[in-house]
Parts: structure tokens; sequence; C-alpha cells
């Protein structure tokens, strides 16, 4: 089932977006330099104000949200949606407008939040979202856009599908004008960069996965597109 509700928050610029996983001060600080404006996932709130930052808007069904926090938050900004069957990342992608979302908290703790985080990723092909962990990055290429990236040579690139899609790329060690990736078949992780690198997919479906010193380039290639 597809959700839909009016955007609840809309911001000129970029968004650091934090969920309940593992987050450092240095990581927080780290996006919030290239991303201003803090909304956060629930129960995440807690882990804000702890850091000092106070968010801009909390989203989420609040079943972790603490009632000492949330009394600390201003209730205009609290956004409770009360379906039980999106995650609280998923409800932030579809409430936020803002040129680009940085997320961290996503990544690298319970699988299956994980994969919930990427199946939400390609769920919203319009909203653009890079996922940040402690090695990797990771965000969704929508499809039919021609994505150029300037990698370090020798950087690692891998993609992997959500679905069955034809891929092309180039400027890799392993580069091709057509290829079939899929779940159950091929997929394109371990890559290595060789050059300006390109990639383009025939439908939605296709996860870019990078180290975390790549941020910076894919926010560059992201807001080309």
């Amino acid at each position: 089932m597809k959700h839909k509700n009016p955007i609840i928050s809309s911001f000129s610029e970029t968004v650091t977006l934090l969920g309940g996983g593992d987050l450092t001060d240095e990581t927080v600080s780290d996006l919030l330099t290239r991303a201003p404006n803090l909304v956060v996932c629930d129960g995440a709130a807690t882990g804000a104000l702890a850091m000092g930052v106070m968010p801009d808007a909390v989203i989420g069904d609040m079943d972790s949200l603490d009632a000492e926090t949330r009394a600390r938050l201003n209730p205009g900004r609290v956004h409770e949606l009360t379906d039980q069957d999106t995650t609280d990342f998923d409800k932030a992608l579809r409430s936020i407008r803002a040129p680009l979302i940085l997320g961290a908290g996503f990544m690298g703790q319970r699988l299956d939040h994980e994969l919930a985080c990427y199946n939400a990723l390609v769920r919203h092909p319009d909203v653009c979202c890079i996922l940040v962990g402690g090695h990797d990055i990771c965000f969704h290429l929508p499809a039919r856009r021609r994505l150029f990236m300037d990698l370090k040579i020798g950087s690692r690139v891998s993609l992997f599908p959500m679905a069955e899609l034809d891929v092309h790329t180039d400027g890799m060690e392993w580069s091709f004008e057509r290829l079939t990736l899929a779940p159950w078949g091929r997929v394109g992780t371990s890559n290595i960069a060789r050059g300006r690198v390109v990639v383009e997919a025939d439908r939605d479906g296709l996860l870019v996965i990078l180290p975390r010193a790549a941020l910076d380039d894919a926010i560059t290639a992201l807001r080309a597109l």
C-alpha cells in the first residue's frame, strides 16, 4: 500500500535526517555542515537534543519518543503519522520536500531495518536522498537519469538492483553498454572507478553504493541530475 500525505516540512536547502541507529557527534556535525536543516525520525530526537541540536521537525509514529524528550520539543515541530505499515524513514521521505536529504542512523545496525530503508529509497524515486553509514553511502538512481561521478581512481563502486533492470556503465574496471541486473540474478558489486564514472538504468530500482569518503562526489553528481 502506498500512503500519501501532505508535505509537512519544506526546505529550500539540503536536509540532514536522523534515524534511531548508531549516531556519533562527528557524523551529525559533518552532515549538518553540508545540510543545515535538521529533521529526525521519532526517538532520534533524544540523541539530537543530547548533542545540543534542536530538530526543525520530528516525524514518525512516535512509538519511541519518550515523554521527557517530547516535552522539550516545540509541539508544532512534532508530526505524528500513525499508520503502522510503513517505517518512520518512509514517513519522512514522503513528508519532506528538499533538494537533497542526507540520512544517518539508518545503516549498520539491525539488518531488517536497513533493508526496509533501501526499500523506501526505491519506493520514492522522486526524493533525492543519500544514506550515510560508518563505511558506505547509498542512494537510489532514478530511471533514465545519466549519473556522472568524478571519483578517486581506484574507488569502489557497487550497483545493487532492487528490481530487474538494464544498466549502462562507463569509466569502471568492468563497464558495459547494456547489462541486465536483478536481485535474483547478476548484481554489480565491487567494481572499481578508472575514470569519470557514468551510470544509467532503464527503470527505477538501482542502488549505488560508494565509500563514505565519496559523499561530496555523490552530492555533486546528484545535484547535476
